[in-house]
């Protein structure tokens, strides 16, 4: 069978008339029968060489035929029924296989179903990571401390020839959104070596064991491709303290952090592994993780300062098509408190901006408008308000301006408007700081009280009762007089002590904050009541002093803002300057450092 498939190209095509002739005459050696065909060897009567020939069956009959002339035949196998199972298994195997190969791709599971125990990092080539320094601005301490490590990866013998080691473990920490993991893969793109990226979360795994296994796996990965840098974000999810939960920890958890602890104590640094880590909750993590030996240095990724600022808007700048008009400057001045990450939005957002009304070049109009519509929301011009609510409302927002003018305040005041934004803004005062700030003082905290309260002493002044608009006011007007009563010592009655802790747990250790509960005795807690209630009562009583004396201010400028729904920074002045002698009442300053998206706001009617 096997000589005639390779000989298949000089086989003899007969015609069953033929062959029965051939068969007659006695040319036919021997003959292969299947159910569709008949083939064979005959030997050519002119030069009597044997040759393979092949024929159509045609009946039964053959078989008598070639019993008759005592003729050698046989039946040959027929694999055509073998095929037709053999073939339709093979392509499903196939189809399986490749599904099979999808999902460990998706899982990050290189060893298919059996693949729980492999680390899920993504590995990212020298080539494939072109982020370097010159792409991240405003964290120039930052970058200054890692520049140290890409000596490092670069030219080892340097520090070794005097004993000197790398780091084991690198922190990064800070607020979201400042640039922790920009800073690591600038920190590959620029040593020029395999980045290893993966997160806390991908560790912990249902089954028991697995991620310590993961844990095993990502460290000799990492030898493999040493010298190389494994990132490891979102540390938290994995680092969290050990038993620190009301019924104990996970032991899954703990499992997984003890092998992570045991990989940093021993891998040694001289191979080139560098294990850089970033968290925004540095609080929760476990004291045996932070610890010398382990991650050695931590690095505080901050929000950006004026000039980090604008380092980072000129950098996303490059990405699109504005005005050279464009001051980042002023853009750095309107946005005190964004991270490297809200600037990328603002910038995008004023793109989009321009690109809506079909602009050619983003101007400055466009960076104004969305500040806005980051802070404060997207403007909600359809929504009817009635006209008595539109009085209120304009009264209320030119209460804040006026007072904040009047006080001379350091921040300010960019724009009001009683166009809603947002979900609940009925109105907002929008005030800029000139500058950063990191200290404030006593009167410069009442002046912000006295602020706060301008929009309720409007109300109050002006018409028979009050209403819910100063909601956001009271709230935020009470939660700075208390930390001023609590935490910063400003009340003569309960002294220098401090009662209360922070809100907010950024880079507080977990002794502090096992003291968030209230610690003071019932009469001491009569006691801050009364002076936080004292300080917002003389803030209200300056606020309501000022809008008396100036009420015709206030009434032009509430007017003119239910006609125009906007003032502008130089239509405020404009007015202010026919009441105000020099645009002063009282000496004050009042800034807020580090100052939140939300905090731009003065007021928000609710």
């Amino acid at each position: 069978m096997i000589s005639l498939i390779f000989q298949y190209v000089q086989t003899l095509h007969l015609t069953y008339s033929d062959f029965l002739n051939r068969l007659e005459q006695s040319q036919i050696k021997t003959v292969e029968i299947t159910d569709q065909k008949l083939a064979g060897v005959l030997i050519d009567p002119q030069t009597k060489q044997e040759k393979i020939f092949e024929t159509g069956r045609v009946n039964a009959e053959v078989a008598s035929l070639l019993a008759h002339k005592n003729i050698t035949f046989s039946r040959a196998p027929d694999f055509s029924n073998i095929f037709a199972w053999v073939i339709p298994i093979l392509i499903l195997l196939f189809v399986l296989k490749s599904v099979g190969q999808k999902v460990s791709e998706a899982q990050g599971a290189t060893g298919g179903v059996f693949g729980f125990g492999k680390s899920k990092a993504r590995i990212y080539k020298e080539k494939e990571i072109r982020i370097t320094f010159a792409d991240v601005a405003g964290v120039d301490e930052a970058k200054q401390e890692l520049q140290e490590i890409i000596e490092f990866l670069k030219c080892p013998e340097k520090f070794q020839k005097l004993g000197g080691r790398l780091p084991k473990g690198i922190l990064l920490v800070g607020p979201p959104g400042t640039g922790k993991t920009l800073l690591a893969k600038a920190v590959a793109g620029e040593t020029k070596r395999p980045f290893m990226f993966i997160t806390g979360s991908e560790f912990v795994e249902l089954f028991v064991g697995v991620g310590a296994a993961r844990v095993r796996d990502l460290f000799e990965q990492a030898a493999q491709n040493a010298p190389c840098i494994i990132f490891i974000d979102e540390l938290d999810a994995l680092g969290r303290a050990r038993g620190s939960g009301v019924l104990g920890g996970h032991d899954e958890k703990e499992q997984t952090l003890n092998q992570l602890l045991a990989e940093l104590d021993g891998f040694d640094p001289k191979q080139g592994v560098v294990l850089l880590a970033a968290t925004n909750r540095p609080e929760i993590l476990d004291p045996a993780l932070l610890r010398a030996g382990r991650f050695d240095r931590q690095i505080l990724v901050d929000r950006p300062d004026k000039a980090g600022r604008i380092q980072i808007i000129n950098v996303h700048l490059k990405q699109i098509v504005y005005d050279p008009s464009i001051d980042p400057a002023a853009i750095a001045s309107m946005t005190t408190g964004f991270t490297g990450a809200d600037l990328a939005n603002l910038v995008n957002e004023a793109a989009l901006l321009a690109t809506r009304r079909s602009a050619e070049k983003v101007s400055m109009k466009d960076f104004s408008e969305a500040i806005e519509r980051i802070v404060a929301g997207l403007e909600k011009k359809n929504r009817v308000i009635n006209n008595q609510e539109r009085q209120i409302i304009a009264y209320h927002e030119m209460g804040h301006a006026l007072v904040a003018m009047a006080l001379n305040s350091a921040d300010q005041v960019e724009k009001v408007s009683i166009i809603p934004r947002g979900i609940g803004a009925l109105g907002y005062t929008i005030q800029r700081p000139l500058e950063d700030r990191f200290l404030l003082s006593e009167s410069e905290l009442k002046t912000k009280l006295t602020i706060l309260m301008g929009g309720r002493a409007s109300e109050s002044v002006n018409f028979s009762s009050i209403s819910t608009g100063a909601s956001d006011d009271l709230q935020k007007a009470t939660a700075l007089a208390r930390h001023m009563v609590t935490q910063f010592g400003m009340s003569k009655k309960l002294g220098l002590a401090v009662y209360e802790n922070s809100s907010n747990s950024f880079l507080q250790t977990p002794d502090d904050l096992a003291y968030t509960q209230r610690t003071y005795s019932e009469e001491t807690a009569r006691e801050i009541d009364c002076e936080v209630k004292q300080l917002l009562g003389d803030a209200f009583d300056m606020a309501c002093s000022i809008l008396k004396s100036y009420q015709k201010c206030l009434s032009e400028g509430a007017e003119l803002l239910i006609k125009n729904e906007t003032l502008t920074q130089d239509e405020l002045k404009e007015l202010v300057s026919k009441y105000l002698p020099n645009n002063g009442y009282v000496e004050s300053m009042v800034c807020i450092p580090n100052i939140k998206q939300s905090e731009l706001i003065a007021s928000v009617v609710t």
